[in-house]
């Protein structure tokens, strides 16, 4: 089996670029399952109906999230009714939507876990005591266990990477919109990368216009930050998976340029 974990998409130039690449990929690199961070989608942050059926139509099976959820309330049409749009498992009981799915796939259940990190980001409940709740309800239903862990620090990251070591098959980053080179395998099995990167403008800051950006450091004026148009990155991973085993014997990072 091969799974495809691609980076946050941000804005039209985003969505343009995943619906682009994607087919194209799936078809070139044998991709049964694409899992896609959503929440920076609409506009550069948040989602609404109308573009989380945009990355279904474009490829996408399973879409994550993370602290820019709520930012669009449009998302409140799709966060209940769908059933594999997923936000942080760890916001506190009662908040709308689910923080994991199980997706079939022939004769496999995959289990995808959202999280979000602590440091620098909103204090919401211990990520690592909710993984291994999750994860253990999950291990009773599902063949293969992934993590999409939305969080600052990559010492955070790596962290929840060795925590679960040999109980998922694999934990990847999400949030910098910064890919990084240290995709491996971890000492008892599980596949991992700090953060996937973006699927965004190529000339931006996080996919936005640098101008405002900038303005803010020099300032620390309020800005508005639009999204950067133009040729676009498109970044992920792909996921070899053993069908007997259950564990990943590769990961390929991709880190494409898109002319969108």
């Amino acid at each position: 089996m091969r799974i495809m974990a691609v980076g946050d998409v941000v804005g039209r130039s985003g969505r343009r670029a995943f619906c682009k690449h994607t087919p194209k990929l799936k078809s070139e690199k044998n991709i049964d399952i694409v899992i896609v961070n959503g929440e920076n989608a609409a506009h550069g942050k948040g989602l609404t109906y109308d573009t989380f059926m945009e990355l279904l139509s474009g490829g996408a099976d399973i879409v994550t999230s993370g602290n820019h959820i709520w930012d669009n309330r449009d998302v409140m049409r799709v966060i209940n009714q769908e059933p594999f749009l997923i936000r942080p498992a760890n916001y506190p009981e009662g908040v709308p939507g689910k923080g994991f799915c199980i997706y079939p796939h022939r004769d496999k259940n995959i289990g995808v876990l959202n999280l979000s990190g602590r440091t620098f980001m909103p204090a919401l409940d211990c990520p690592f005591s909710k993984a291994m709740e999750i994860v253990r309800r999950l291990k009773m239903d599902c063949d293969i266990i992934l993590l999409d862990f939305h969080a600052e620090a990559t010492s955070e990251k790596m962290a929840m990477g060795f925590y679960l070591d040999g109980k998922v098959t694999a934990v990847w980053g999400t949030h910098t919109h910064v890919q990084t080179a240290d995709e491996r395998t971890l000492p008892k099995g599980t596949a991992y990368i700090t953060d996937l990167g973006m699927v965004g403008a190529l000339d931006s800051i996080l996919g936005v216009k640098p101008e405002p950006v900038i303005e803010k450091f020099l300032t620390e004026m309020p800005v508005k930050f639009d999204v950067a148009e133009g040729p676009c990155i498109y970044n992920g991973v792909i996921l070899d998976i053993d069908n007997r085993g259950n564990y990943v014997t590769d990961i390929e990072r991709i880190c494409d340029e898109v002319q969108v």
